[in-house]
This record gives C-alpha cells, structure tokens and sequence, in this order.
C-alpha cells in the first residue's frame, strides 16, 4: 500500500510514500516521513494499491507536481511513524479541500492550511498538563492520623473538590509541600492531569430553556426542516433568527448530528457565546483568532474527539473537524468578513453550502440584508430557498429612520458641524429620560487628513500610498495601512509651511465633542485603538449592557451582534462615506447595508426606537431605501443596474494583482499578463493599470480585472496565463481573487 502525503513546508506536491508492513496508516492521519535528511510532519490525503511512481532516477520535482518522491533516491521512502491515530482529517474535507484548491486557483498545501488553525499545526504543540489534587473520599481507613491542621486542610479540600494544587494553595493559603504531605499520607492524590484550555472559563453561564416560539419563528423552523436546499433566512433585525437557528441545532442534535455556526468576527461577542454555551453547555466550542494559542488548540482537538458538536466561529470554523455535520449557519451572510483577505481568498459562505451538500447537511443563510448573489439564487434562480421572518419578537416595531440633509448645515461659516441641532436635541433627551445612545462612524482616529493651510498638501505614509490619520491622544500621524507613525512636522515637507489644517473628523475626534456638547454623558468608545488589550472588548460592551455608560460610539464593530434594550436611538454620523469609494461597485450595497444593520440596533426593547442619519446624498437610493427598511426595492433597483453593466452577481469577476518593490518591473509584468489575457476566449479585460492603493508597506500594486460566465473559465485563464510555479518569485507576487469582494 502507497500513501499520498501532504507536506506543509513544500507547496503544491504530494508524495508518495510506502506504508510498511503492519503499520496501519488512515485518510486523514499526520504521519512522520523522511524528506530529503530529516523528518517532516505530513498529512495523508489518499491511499493507493499501486504507486505511480516509476523506479527511475527522477527529475527534480517541479511545483505544480502531483506525485513526487525524494530525488536523493530511487526506492521509494516509507513512512516513518503515524504521529496522531485519530485523523485531522475526513475524507470529505479532503475533497472540500481539493474542490477550494481548484476553485480559487491555489495549491493544495496552501487550501490545507488554511483548514488548520496554526497551534493545531505547529510540531511542539501538545495538551496542557497540569498537577490536579485530588480528595480520596469517603476517608480511607488505617491511615496515620493527621494533626488539627492537617484535618482542617483536608476537610478545606474535601468541600472545593481539590482542584490544580497553585489554585488550592492560593485559596486555601497553604503551600505544595503541606499539600503533598497529605498525598504522602494516602488522604489526597496529587496527579499530572491533562486539562484543557477553556475560553469560557471563569464566564457566568447559566443553563437556559428553549422557549416558545413565535408563530414566524415556528413557520420559519418548519420550512428549514422541511426544504431539501439551502435556505436564505431573510428577517429584520430583532425577528429573533438566533432562536431558529438555536432550536434547528437542538433538533441536529437530537438527530445525532454536529452543528457549525459561523458569525462575522465582529459579532463574536460574549453575548453571543453566552447564548449557544447557555443553551447547549459543554458540547459548544470557539475558535477564533481572539484566543490565546493554548486555547485554540484545545478547542480543535475537542471537535475533533467529538467531545464538542457545536461550534461557534468566524469563517475559519467553516472547517471545523466535526464528525458527522448535520446543520451549516451563516449568520449575517452578507457580511464582508467571511472573504478571506490571504491567500486562499475563500468566501466563507461559499464554502459553507459546497461543504454541507457534500456533508449531506442543512444550510441556513441569515441576514437582515442578504447579499446580492444570495438573493438571486433564492428569487430568481431557484437555487436556495427563501424563508421571510418580517416582524420583530415580542411586538416591538422597527424603528422610525429620519435622514437628516447636511448639505445647508454650515449655518455660521465656520464649516460643516459634526452633530446636526435634531441630533444634539435627541441625545439631551434620551440622557434626561435615562435612555441609551448608540453612535456610529465607520472612521477611527482624531482626523482623516493632516493638511498644510498654505499649499493644501497632506501629509502622505512613506510606505503607502495614503493619508496619515492625526491621533490626538499621543500626538501623532499614524497610517491605518501598516501601521507606520510620525510626530506631526513642524513644516511642510512640500512649501515650508508652519501651519497645518486638522480635516474631517474619526471616532477621537467626534468623543471630544460629545464632552464638550454634553459633559454629563459617560462615553464609550470602541474602535481598533480603544479595544487593542485583549478582553478589552468584551469588557467595554459588559459596561455598556451594565447601563455604566449613556453613549457608546463606535466603528464597524458595534454595528451588529449586539442586543441593548435600553437603547432608544442611534446616530449614523457620515453615513454616505462608503458611497465616495468610485471604483467599488459594491459600495452602495455596503452603504444600505450598513445603515440598516446599525438601524437595527435601536428599539429592540419594550422602548421604542429613532435612527437619525447625517448624510451629504439624503437622495441616494441606498440611504433612502435603507431608511425606509426596503432592501426588496434596493435589490430590484441594484440588480437592474447589475445586469446592465455585466456586473456580479450576472458575471464572475477576478482580480490578479502583482506586487513588487519595483515599480518598473511590477508595472511590466502586469502589462504583459493583460495582453495575454486579452487573447483568451471568453474573458473581459479591464487592463492593467495601477491599483486603487497602489502602493502598500513600500510594495507597489498593479491590477487587472477579469470578468467570464464562469469561475472555471477565469481559473483555466490564469493557470494557462499565471501557471502556479510562476506566481512568486524573488522580485513579484502574483495574488489571484476570485469572486473578488475588495478591488483595492
């Protein structure tokens, strides 16, 4: 028997190594093999009665081989040892796998990575072990008694059920000598034990019931349970699909089978958690990149043991090692988020409905706003089935959406005001009447542009093509790209100029004016730079619910998950920003989708709810259909224009871009890779030119765009253009997306 093993250090080549005799080798399995004159880790991803292997001295193995052997030799190598008997894999993941590796053009060492989180696959990662007391009880007889204190002692670790011998000693305020002398007397036993790494451990979770079920929420189980395809849940925000889903879980469960479901990042809330954990308690896992390493280890060989049969995630759970998956969620399916932005660029979602067909498993797609592709397999293609949850829980109403016209609001001359007068007059009300307020700007820092007042120049990162954000907390220029930062200059780099203009206004900026307009109000806020310390989110929206705060203004990350029933109103401050993105075609569906998703947050209590939008386009289709809560008008209105301009979700789209340090040398590469695309059949070219950021962390970014009536046909392109062994090199990288979300 041969097996065909993948080495995580050597892309797009599997090996075929012999299985010796008496050894048992499984799909799936990490095996140790000899690799040139060591030993590496690997993954067996088929087994063979026969070896395509000839017995001749070999080439060098090319990247893009699919059988290789070690060239140093002409027998071919066996395996050395199986590392793991429990595999990493199941048959189907490997074809999942093998299906994302031909899909998104990449090989298929790097499509296996990506299914495993890095803890899981580093060589040193192991259990942790740790030294357990443990209490002998009821009291063994004939032992040698022990002293008053001793006796206190154990009767101390009797009632704590003993627990890791540090935390005894701490909490019993003794020491591991006089616990082991305990163990030494035969009243204890002192263990190493393997104890896992929990996330939610030292979290309050109390055991919750299901409960009734609303008669939409029960219409809407029972089409999920009945339908043979995937369903696109289509509910407003706050129509309670959390509970559809969490009951949909309890019936897999009772079935027998596994549940994944799969949320943005951002909405990885602990309340999120608390929910699933409350509901179905030590079989729910976490994995997401928050955890400490340990943890994420920990987690994963739990799913994989079958000790965990829901997972709760981002879009990596999406591989989750489950054993016989049952039930796929996507919460908020139309987020951004599940686009992996490294190579391989997956689509979460996408690759959560191939996988449950392949698993022979439900598939729920959720949202208030679907994405565009989603809708249309639903209405239009019969690819999916629609299921509609209209109405909120609990028979409160959506709130009343007001779009508030910017365009006159420089009454004084002295510029644009951040907060509109109807604003300013609904937030002194809702602090009187002892309410809540949620405010939203998708824009962190003090101010977006640092400008000299003479030349009108700003102030640019050296390593990218964009503007320094002003950060008054410490005084600087940081890039929101790379990371980069500077003290602001004395003068312009450009005139000499002494002065400098502060223009716009970020998450910083907007908090000071809060202070200034209504200095009784407790402020939080949220956004990369308030929630860098780990835990440090959770604890801010903790505060929040806790009512320790009157106003919580953030970015992108309080604009869904989150369940407040004391907030009353929420501000959208710049809400047409996403719109002034001219070479997104998406933006406008980013635009009503983010409106009504931060809408959504308000009234979701006993207490009715208003969102006020601050706007410059009051006219635009998405800002005026978003605030009438019409996304059925938005979509026909969208999706006409889409097919016009042979547009997604009507053609498959690409974007290859290169990258170098030379500008000469990546402008060249791009040129001539878009003459050549040019000659392919089937394909629309948008030539090469240079990317919307053309220049990121000193590396320069040319693009094409590549449209076709399939994904298969823009793939044959590239691997006949772009073959994989031509993608890296010393000078270049070339980064293929398909079905490409962000074309900058």
């Amino acid at each position: 028997m041969f097996a065909q093993v993948a080495i995580e250090q050597v892309p797009d080549i599997l090996f075929t190594y012999r299985i010796p005799e008496g050894m048992e080798v499984l799909v799936g399995q990490r095996v140790s093999v000899p690799w040139q004159r060591i030993y590496r880790l690997g993954y067996v991803i088929a087994l063979t009665e026969t070896s395509p292997y000839q017995p001749v001295k070999p080439a060098k193995p090319k990247q893009g081989d699919l059988f290789a052997a070690d060239d140093s030799e002409a027998s071919i190598k066996a395996i050395a040892a199986v590392d793991d008997a429990l595999p990493y894999f199941s048959e189907t993941i490997i074809r999942l796998l093998r299906w994302l590796a031909d899909y998104y053009s990449v090989g298929f060492t790097l499509a296996l990575r990506s299914a495993l989180p890095a803890p899981v696959r580093a060589q040193g990662a192991k259990d942790r072990e740790l030294l357990m007391v443990i209490p002998i009880t009821p009291c063994p007889k004939n032992l040698p008694p022990l002293t008053t204190r001793q006796q206190q002692l154990y009767s101390e670790i009797v009632r704590i059920d003993g627990g890791r011998l540090t935390q005894v000693c701490d909490e019993l305020g003794t020491t591991p000598p006089t616990v082991k002398k305990l163990a030494a007397a035969g009243y204890i036993r002192c263990e190493r034990m393997v104890v896992a790494r929990s996330p939610l451990k030292g979290r309050m979770v109390m055991p919750a019931r299901p409960p009734q079920l609303t008669s939409g929420q029960q219409t809407a189980l029972t089409e999920i349970l009945t339908t043979d395809k995937p369903v696109l849940l289509f509910g407003v925000t706050g129509s309670g699909k959390t509970e559809v889903y969490m009951q949909a879980i309890a019936r897999t469960l009772d079935a027998g089978r596994d549940a994944i479901v799969l949320v943005p990042e951002i909405s990885l809330t602990p309340q999120t958690v608390s929910r699933f954990a409350a509901r179905f308690g030590k079989t729910v896992a976490v994995l997401h990149s928050a955890l400490s390493d340990g943890e994420r280890h920990d987690e994963w060989h739990r799913i994989r043991r079958g000790e965990a049969r829901v997972v709760v995630g981002p879009r990596s759970a999406v591989f989750a090692p489950v054993r016989n998956l049952g039930l796929m969620i996507v919460d908020e399916e139309h987020d951004s988020g599940y686009k992996q932005d490294e190579s391989p660029r997956y689509s979460a979602r996408d690759v959560a409905v191939v996988r449950a067909t392949m698993e022979h498993a439900r598939c729920i797609l959720g949202s208030a706003t679907p994405s565009l592709e989603s809708w249309r397999n639903a209405t239009e293609l019969g690819k999916y089935t629609l299921v509609r949850m209209p109405e909120r829980v609990g028979g409160s109403q959506l709130p009343s959406v007001a779009v508030l016209d910017m365009r006159q609001a420089d009454t004084d001359g002295k510029g644009v005001p951040i907060f509109s007068p109807p604003l300013i007059d609904a937030m002194r009300n809702r602090l009187e009447r002892g309410e809540q307020i949620i405010l939203f700007l998708n824009r962190r820092g003090y101010a977006p542009t640092y400008q000299c007042d003479h030349c009108q120049t700003a102030i640019m990162c050296e390593k990218c093509s964009a503007k320094m954000t002003y950060h008054v907390k410490d005084d600087t220029l940081r890039c929101h790209l790379c990371g980069a930062w500077m003290r602001p200059p004395m003068r312009c780099p450009s005139c000499g100029g002494p002065t400098f203009n502060r223009l716009g206004f970020g998450t910083q900026r907007v908090e000071a004016a809060l202070h200034a307009i209504l200095p009784s109000a407790r402020i939080i806020r949220m956004d990369a730079d308030s929630t860098s310390r780990r835990h440090s989110h959770d604890e801010l929206l903790a505060a929040f619910r806790a009512k320790e705060a009157d106003i919580l203004l953030g970015t992108q990350m309080i604009a869904k998950g989150l369940d407040f029933p004391n907030v009353t109103l929420v501000g959208i401050l710049a809400a047409d920003r996403s719109l002034d993105i001219t070479y997104d075609f998406r933006a406008a569906e980013r635009t009503f989708q983010l409106i009504a998703q931060v809408s959504g947050r308000a009234g979701r209590g006993t207490l009715p709810g208003d969102v006020l939008v601050q706007t410059f386009q009051p006219d635009h289709p998405a800002i005026r259909l978003a605030a009438a809560c019409d996304y059925e008008n938005f979509a026909a209105e969208t999706l006409a224009d889409r097919r016009a301009e042979a547009l997604p979700p009507f053609k498959k789209l690409a974007c290859v871009t290169f990258i170098g340090e030379d500008l000469a040398h990546v402008s060249a590469a791009a040129e001539a890779a878009s003459r050549r695309f040019e000659a392919c059949r089937g394909l629309t070219v948008i030539p090469a030119m240079p990317a919307p950021l053309e220049k990121k962390e000193t590396h320069w970014r040319w693009q094409i765009i590549l449209k076709g009536d399939s994904s298969k046909g823009i793939v044959a392109a590239c691997e006949h253009v772009l073959p994989k062994s031509q993608r890296i090199s010393d000078k270049l990288r070339i980064l293929i997306d398909i079905d490409a979300v962000f074309l900058s």
